[in-house]
């Protein structure tokens, strides 16, 4: 195989190895992507630790639903039911 003489020819088969370093590099380093809280796939897949997360609590909201209640019992809602009374006027 002769090695290129010209300039441009130089630059070309520079850039021609230079990305096919790069998909050589890709293809064997691979890449890593989220799915569906799964991570696929990884060259470290077989020694990656399996990550796990517990269930949270049933119902989201407990200290708003228990504020809101307090504040309904104290009375401060305004209204003869306790609920508040609209802040601004109602069209």
């Amino acid at each position: 195989m002769s090695l290129p003489t010209s300039r441009t020819a130089r630059a070309l088969a520079a850039s021609a190895a230079l990305c096919g370093g790069a998909v050589a590099s890709l293809g064997l380093t691979g890449c890593q992507a989220s799915m569906a809280g799964q991570t696929l796939p990884s060259p470290y897949y077989l020694r990656d630790d399996v990550q796990f997360f517990p269930a949270g609590p049933e119902f989201q909201f407990p200290n708003q639903v228990r504020a809101i209640e307090e504040y309904q019992l104290e009375g401060i809602g305004g209204g003869a039911d306790g609920v508040a009374d609209p802040i601004g006027p109602v069209n």
